[in-house]
């Protein structure tokens, strides 16, 4: 199907409460808090030919041939030491302001129909940098969000094409947070192409998160591994120092034990949780992180059994294919836009 995904439900405004690092949770999740805990929270129904799965926090959409879609909001991570958060809605738009005690501002403006339209940092100076333009749209787009495009050839070595946390030096997890498209970049897609088709994704080099483990059903973080994020955060850091556009996809997968459903709540929920925590202890901007659940479509490890390999984040550079492959131009001055727009 190509009609429009239905939006996530709109975060409450106690859900946009400022709140301290650390205020409750371990990196972003409730502690103790499991997939099964959302089961009574779960409401079905049928739209436009689609099951549609909504919880209090995400959106997940069952097409007719099979495909599956779930979607959250970012804003919920922005709360983490923000100062104050305002929230109005202008002819249609909604406009979410987190300042934080710096007076740096970070706004985020969403359609009527729910779709981020731009994402944009303010410093207490007034100078402006956007971050995510996301209110173009090609003529080629279908439906918004699919985009058909063969598999990508990869000329690089696998290992570096997609590298893995785990054995990676430092190094090398720098350069892949700033590597170039694998394949030329021939136009500008949006987030939702990016998010809900494979073989754009596919264009950028990708980071393994093997160095933690997430427990079945659980999308907590423990204390002890979180430390293991460190050579990650720093990579990150020093790249959004060096261009404060660069934008992050944090995706979050699953094994096949459990209900698709589930998983891919589930797996929507650690890529979360893992973007919430590079904030919270290691000072990456929340602004140039997003983040995306596939459940267990992509699986590393080809068994329908309990699998840690499985139960991963990974991260993938997406500033080429937000921006049409001029991201690796020098940053433009503050508040110029994408492409001179």
């Amino acid at each position: 199907m190509t009609a429009p995904l239905p939006p996530p439900p709109r975060p409450q405004r106690d859900n946009l409460k400022p709140l301290a690092f650390g205020a409750g949770v371990v990196a972003g999740a409730v502690v103790g808090a499991t997939i099964a805990n959302l089961a009574n929270q779960r409401r079905e129904v049928v739209e436009g030919g689609r099951t549609v799965y909504y919880e209090p926090d995400r959106v997940i959409i069952r097409d007719p041939s099979g495909q599956q879609y779930v979607r959250g909001n970012d804003l919920y991570r922005f709360r983490y030491g923000a100062r104050d958060i305002r929230t109005e809605t202008i002819r249609g738009e909604t406009r979410t302001v987190v300042i934080r005690p710096d007076g740096t501002q970070i706004i985020t403006v969403v359609a009527a129909d729910g779709r981020l339209l731009r994402r944009i940092r303010r410093d207490a100076r007034g100078r402006e940098i956007i971050i995510i333009d996301n209110s173009y749209r090609d003529p080629r787009a279908i439906g918004g969000f699919y985009v058909n495009l063969p598999p990508p050839v990869i000329h690089i070595p696998y290992d570096r094409y997609i590298v893995s946390a785990e054995e990676a030096p430092p190094e090398v997890i720098y350069e892949t947070m700033v590597a170039p498209p694998v394949e030329r970049i021939d136009r500008r897609y949006s987030l939702d192409e990016i998010r809900y088709s494979p073989d754009v994704r596919m264009r950028m080099p990708s980071i393994d998160v093997n160095t933690i483990v997430f427990a079945t059903g659980s999308w907590e973080i423990p204390p002890d591994q979180a430390a293991k994020l460190q050579t990650i955060a720093d990579g990150l850091n020093r790249a959004i120092q060096a261009n404060p556009r660069e934008v992050y996809l944090i995706e979050g997968h699953t094994d096949k034990v459990g209900s698709d459903v589930d998983n891919l709540s589930l797996s929507d929920r650690r890529a979360e949780a893992a973007a919430t925590l590079l904030t919270q202890q290691f000072g990456v901007p929340a602004e140039n992180l997003t983040s995306q659940g596939y459940g267990e479509q992509y699986p590393k490890e080809q068994t329908d059994g309990p699998s840690l390999i499985n139960r991963r984040v990974t991260i993938r550079r997406i500033t080429p294919l937000l921006n049409g492959g001029q991201a690796a131009l020098p940053p433009p001055p503050p508040g110029v836009g994408p492409g001179g727009r």
